[in-house]
């Protein structure tokens, strides 16, 4: 497993607006989605790309283009805040949607909803912004596999170093881009510092 963490200094900004605890949601929302351009930019680094014959104003040549298809599954509820950057970057991506909720108690995912389009040879960002202990994750990338996907790539905001090393030894095949390695979980399972819950920070809910 590679993980990759984005040292820019753009990152570096729109992350500290992010754990800002006065930063609302209309404006965490705005600031997710910029700083989600940055880190589908970096997790599709390494896509092959296709020649394709083109004509510029002056000349024929030939170009590149982002090879297909790629589907972003988002990992309800805080994958939404990441999938419109995706969208933007690559209009004709496929979405899917990978439903699951955090045990309180126990901080183990429960599934209530997934629903994909075809896996098979597509390159699959999953988008998880909080890779805390790890267990959604590596829910979502069991569910992805078992639906065929070969080639996933996992895009989160914040990881602690404990869900980094689960994924590592569930899923060595994959990558993670993210834009910050934090601390430490605390003993609540949050990510330490963090930025809080990233599913309420979006959507103002408590």
């Amino acid at each position: 497993m590679a993980i990759t963490v984005l040292n820019h200094p753009l990152a570096s900004d729109l992350l500290t607006i992010l754990r800002n605890e006065q930063t609302n949601p209309p404006e965490f929302r705005q600031i997710a989605e910029r700083l989600g351009y940055l880190l589908v930019a970096e997790a599709l680094s390494d896509m092959r790309t296709d020649p394709v014959e083109i004509s510029t104003p002056l000349e024929a040549m030939t170009g590149q283009q982002l090879h297909r298809p790629v589907v972003a599954v988002a990992v309800l509820r805080a994958g939404l805040g990441l999938l419109h950057s995706v969208l933007t970057l690559v209009p004709d991506a496929a979405i899917g949607f990978a439903g699951v909720q955090r045990n309180e108690e126990t901080a183990e995912p429960m599934e209530y909803y997934t629903k994909f389009p075809d896996l098979d040879s597509a390159r699959v960002l999953i988008l998880e912004p909080m890779l805390a202990t790890g267990g959604s994750l590596s829910w979502a990338i069991d569910k992805v596999k078992e639906n065929g996907a070969k080639d996933v790539t996992a895009i989160c905001v914040v990881v602690a170093p404990e869900g980094v090393k689960f994924i590592e030894e569930h899923h060595p095949d994959v990558r993670i881009v993210a834009a910050s390695l934090d601390r430490e979980l605390n003993p609540n399972f949050y990510i330490a510092p963090g930025l809080g819950d990233m599913g309420d920070r979006l959507f103002g809910t408590v």
